[in-house]
Order: structure tokens, then C-alpha cells, then sequence
């Protein structure tokens, strides 16, 4: 058990948000000075250049915003535009399978739960080494609670 990580902890793509938000100051830049310097724009046309800009970076924040908060009670997975709490007995599984784009929890309803905050993508080592994390806490999350309910 000491190889889990100290609660509460926080998992998420870091190398994959890096970029986006990196993406996301340049693009702002780059079309704003574009705007400024085309003398030809009017006010409105310069207007339209940075709210162009504005409306890119809305996606790449958004596309950087997953995360899993895992604490003492439970689970939060914040995907793209949900945010879902989950107690510790309603994760049956965590999966990560060569292939998948993110890891899934198997949840005690029946249903599965992609959890973007997990991806392998630029990271791949990385993502491997927080499912097996989350799996671990899952893993030891649900022992303790059936000792609880014994």
C-alpha cells in the first residue's frame, strides 16, 4: 500500500495540456498582432480578428480541461463538458488497453466512463503509470470498503 499515491491527487495529461494552452497564448498573439498591423482593417475587422482568436482558444481550453480528482470518498472526473463524482465502490475497473484513447472505468451500474484526464496521446509512459495508479486506489479503495461493511 505505500506504493499508492497520497490522496488527494490529481491526474491529468500534462504534456498534451502544455501544448494546448501553449497553442492557445500563441494563436491569441499571433492573430492579435496580425489585426493590429494590417492597416487596411477597419476597428470592426480587427474586432472580428481577435474574436476569432478568443473563440480558438475556447476549444483548446477546453479541449485541456480533463482531470480525475481522486480523495478519501470517491472520484471526479472532469471530461470535456462534464464533471462526474463517483464513490470509491462504484468503480468496478479501471482500463487502459493498447489502443484505447483513454482510460475507461467499469462502473457498478453497468455503463463505462471514458476519463479524458488519463490519455496516452503525447504521454504515453506517463498515462500508463496514472491508470495503474488509479487502478491501485480503486483496487484498495473497495477492500477497505468491504472491511468497513464486514
Amino acid at each position: 500500500m505505500s506504493d499508492l499515491p497520497t490522496l488527494p491527487v490529481t491526474f491529468r495529461p500534462g504534456s498534451t495540456r502544455a501544448v494546448l494552452l501553449t497553442a492557445a497564448v500563441a494563436i491569441l498573439i499571433v492573430i492579435t498582432t496580425v489585426a493590429m498591423l494590417l492597416k487596411q482593417l477597419s476597428p470592426a475587422e480587427r474586432l472580428s480578428f481577435v474574436l476569432t482568436a478568443l473563440l480558438l482558444d475556447a476549444v483548446l481550453l477546453l479541449l485541456a480541461r480533463p482531470k480525475v480528482v481522486a480523495d478519501e470518498s470517491g472520484v471526479t472526473v472532469v471530461n470535456l463538458t462534464n464533471k462526474r463524482r463517483l464513490e470509491w465502490a462504484e468503480i468496478l475497473q479501471v482500463t487502459l488497453r493498447p489502443g484505447d484513447p483513454w482510460v475507461f472505468l467499469n462502473l457498478s451500474d453497468g455503463t463505462s466512463l471514458p476519463v479524458l484526464g488519463i490519455q496516452p496521446g503525447i504521454a504515453r509512459q506517463r498515462a500508463i503509470a496514472d491508470a495503474r495508479a488509479l487502478r491501485a486506489l480503486a483496487e484498495a479503495r473497495s477492500v477497505a470498503d468491504e472491511r468497513h461493511q464486514s
